[in-house]
């Protein structure tokens, strides 16, 4: 079964026509297809899906992040296999390369930190930068590719990939998470993205995506940002996260400086 219903030539073309589009995007060079892939092929991947909700190799809960993730290539049933090292594959490298105009990229066979991701209702990913190098290869991370599994996904539910700007003042375009829609993006310690709003979906729903990541040795200057030689994910909080940790620190600073009979006389006042 083809992963795509067009030629190589007809794929290069398609790049050649959305670059201008990709690098001028705005906060950061973005773009997103729907129905790019063939549906019928996206949904045998969809039906392989692993249910980490019972078996996850990689749980994060806690207040930047709650979600689940597969660890390498191992949880992949086989339609997905064959569609994830078409991702990885030259024809895919050449159309990515096209359309970002980043050369000599490098796919990651070892998926670290991608493949199958999954947030359950609750969960989130707060606003963030991704970590910069490949942890064994210390290879430049530049690109992100986001595949996104959500049949009739109800926009009430949210789950939109957000991204931000540099300064963390505000977000500049949302992303449902649709069914046969892709996302790509390039990677900075600056490019500031996430689904920071709590997941609404019904409790039987999950959100679920297919992660991939690009790499190149070593990146352009203008991309380099100073101190950020080396580094894991950088959280950021938005200006409503700001003034909800003030409040909370407060209260918190209140309750330490404030002698116990005084709490308890005014427990029992608002009481």
């Amino acid at each position: 079964m083809n992963f795509i219903n067009r030629s190589v030539e007809a794929l290069h073309g398609f790049a050649d026509e959305h670059k201008a589009a990709y690098t001028t995007a705005d906060p950061f060079p973005n773009i997103y297809f729907d129905n790019f892939f063939n549906p019928d092929m996206l949904k045998q991947v969809l039906s392989e899906f692993p249910d980490m909700t019972k078996n996850a190799d990689i749980k994060f809960n806690d207040h930047n992040q709650v979600k689940l993730a597969s660890k390498g290539e191992y949880r992949f049933g086989d339609q997905t296999r064959l569609f994830m090292h078409y991702l990885n594959s030259q024809p895919f490298l050449e159309f990515l390369t096209k359309l970002t105009g980043i050369d000599n990229l490098i796919p990651d066979p070892t998926f670290e930190g991608g493949g199958c991701h999954q947030i359950q209702r609750g969960g989130l990913l707060k606003i963030h930068a991704d970590f910069n190098k490949q942890p064994h290869t210390k290879l430049d991370r530049r690109l992100n590719v986001l595949v996104y599994l959500n049949e009739d996904w109800n926009e009430d539910w949210g789950g939109h990939f957000e991204l931000w700007d540099t300064n963390m003042q505000g977000c500049r375009k949302k992303i449902l998470p649709l069914f046969n829609r892709m996302a790509i993006f390039s990677t900075t310690s600056n490019s500031y993205h996430g689904h920071p709003n709590v997941l609404n979906c019904p409790p039987e729903r999950t959100r679920k995506s297919l992660a991939l990541y690009y790499y190149t040795n070593g990146r352009p200057a203008e991309e380099v940002v100073p101190d950020a030689d080396d580094h894991n994910t950088l959280f950021r909080n938005r200006p409503e996260d700001r003034k909800f940790h003030f409040s909370s620190s407060l209260k918190r600073t209140i309750k330490l400086v404030t002698p116990p009979i005084v709490l308890q006389a005014l427990k029992f006042k608002t009481n």
